[in-house]
C-alpha cells in the first residue's frame, strides 16, 4: 500500500447562487452579474498550477460544487473537464458530478452539462413539500423538482438528490410519503441532511427569537429510522451517515474524503489534503470570489493557508471521516495515511466501553460504528479519540 500512487479527487467550487438559503453556511455568494470569463480563466489557472506541482496523477473523480454550479456556463464546465483529463490520467470510470438546483432555468441546461462530460448529477431537491420549500427559502417549486428529477433521470447515467429532514412540525407519515415519491423518481443515491442551526445564518437569528422549533432528538431519530426503512425498499443502503446508495452507486468522490484520500480543491474557499513526500499538506484558498480571482491572476493560485499536519492530527482526521462509513476504517490504511499506528490515536478504554454498549465493533479487521453508533457519532468521537 505504501508504494501505491493515490488517485486524486478534484473538487471545483463555483461560489455563486441566485439567493442565500436561510440554513446555509457554505461559501456561497449572490451577485447581480457574474464575470463568467474571469472566473473560468482563474479556475483553469489554479488547475494548471496544481498539475505542475503534482505531475500526472491518476484522476478518480471531479466534483463541481458550490454555490450553484449549474449557474456556470456549460462551456466552462467542458473546458475544466477537458483540461483535467489532459493534465491528469483519468480512470476509465472517472466520475464527474455536478450539483444543480431543480429550477426550470437550470433544468433546461442539463443536456449541455451532459455534453460537457458530466456523468453524475446531484440535484438539490431538499423537499417535495411546497410549504417546506418556502420555509427553506428554495427557489423551485415541488412541481419543478419532480420535473427536474424526471428530466435528469433520462439524461444522466447516475443521479443523486438531496433532502432535508427534521423540519419544524414534520411528521413521520408525511416524511415517508415524501421519501417514497422522491425515491420512485430517482432511486440510485440519496443524500439526507438533518436540519441544523448554523451560526451566522438567517435561521440562527430566527431560531434564537423563537420563530420556529425543531423536532426533539427522539423525533429526529424516528425520522432517520424511517428513512433507512423507506430507502431499503428501493434497494438503497446507508453506506455513510448521511448517504444512501444502491450497490455500486456510492459517490466515489465523497468516498475519497471519507477514506482520507488525496483531494484537490480549486476555487474560492476550497480546501485540500495532499500527502506529498510523507507529509500531509492542508491548504485552503481565499473565500471571497473577487479577491480569490485577483490572487490567482497575480500568482497563479489563491492559496492563503498552508499547514503541514502532524501524524496525530492526521490520524484523528482519518478516524473522524472514516467512522462515518458503514464499512468503518482499515487500521493499515490509517497507518499509511497518518504516519502512525491507528491504535495510538484511540483511547482504548473508551473504545472498549463503546464496543460493550454496542456502538462500535470490529468486522473483517476494520473498526466501525454500528448503526446505533453512527446515530451517536458526534457525541462518541470526542470520547474515543486521544
Amino acid at each position: 500500500m505504501a508504494g501505491m500512487v493515490e488517485p486524486l479527487a478534484l473538487y471545483i467550487h463555483w461560489p455563486f447562487c441566485l439567493s442565500k438559503c436561510p440554513y446555509c453556511d457554505f461559501n456561497s455568494h449572490v451577485r447581480e452579474r457574474i464575470d463568467q470569463g474571469r472566473f473560468a480563466a482563474a479556475l483553469l489557472a489554479e488547475l494548471r498550477f496544481e498539475a505542475a506541482r503534482l505531475g500526472r496523477r491518476p484522476l478518480a473523480s471531479i466534483f463541481f460544487g458550490g454555490g450553484t454550479p449549474s449557474l456556470m456556463d456549460p462551456a466552462t464546465t467542458a473546458a475544466l473537464v477537458a483540461e483535467a483529463f489532459a493534465l491528469f490520467d483519468p480512470l476509465a470510470d472517472c466520475e464527474v458530478t455536478l450539483e444543480a438546483n431543480p429550477t426550470s432555468v437550470e433544468a433546461a441546461k442539463l443536456r449541455a452539462f451532459r455534453a460537457a462530460g458530466v456523468n453524475r448529477l446531484s440535484l438539490g431537491v431538499q423537499s417535495l413539500d411546497p410549504a417546506a420549500l418556502a420555509f427553506l427559502g428554495r427557489q423551485h417549486s415541488a412541481g419543478e423538482a419532480v420535473a427536474a428529477l424526471e428530466t435528469a433521470r433520462a439524461i444522466f447515467p447516475r443521479l443523486s438528490f438531496d433532502l432535508i429532514y427534521a423540519r419544524p412540525g414534520q411528521g413521520e407519515a408525511a416524511w415517508r410519503a415524501e421519501l417514497r415519491q422522491a425515491l420512485a423518481l430517482a432511486a440510485d443515491h440519496l443524500s439526507l441532511y438533518q436540519l441544523t442551526i448554523e451560526p451566522g445564518t438567517k435561521f440562527a437569528t430566527e431560531y434564537a427569537r423563537g420563530a420556529f422549533r425543531l423536532p426533539g432528538d427522539d423525533d429526529a431519530a424516528a425520522l432517520y429510522e424511517a428513512t433507512v426503512a423507506e430507502a431499503a425498499g428501493f434497494g438503497l443502503a446507508p453506506y455513510e451517515v448521511s448517504n444512501y446508495a444502491q450497490p455500486g452507486a456510492e459517490s466515489r468522490h465523497n468516498l475519497a474524503y471519507w477514506r482520507y484520500g488525496d483531494y484537490l480543491g480549486i476555487g474560492p474557499g476550497a480546501h485540500q489534503r495532499l500527502l506529498l513526500g510523507g507529509e500531509m499538506l492542508a491548504e485552503r484558498r481565499h473565500r471571497a470570489p473577487e479577491e480569490w480571482a485577483a490572487l490567482v491572476e497575480r500568482q497563479g493560485h489563491g492559496v492563503t493557508s498552508c499547514e503541514t499536519l502532524a501524524p496525530p492530527d492526521r490520524a484523528r482526521e482519518a478516524l473522524l471521516m472514516g467512522l462515518r462509513l458503514a464499512q468503518g476504517v482499515d487500521p493499515a490504511r490509517v497507518a499509511v495515511r497518518a504516519g502512525m499506528p491507528m491504535a495510538e490515536a484511540l483511547d482504548a478504554e473508551m473504545v472498549r466501553a463503546c464496543e460493550e454498549a454496542g456502538y462500535l465493533d470490529w468486522q473483517d479487521g476494520r473498526l466501525r460504528a454500528t448503526a446505533e453508533g453512527r446515530m451517536r457519532l458526534d457525541a462518541m468521537l470526542p470520547r474515543i479519540l486521544r
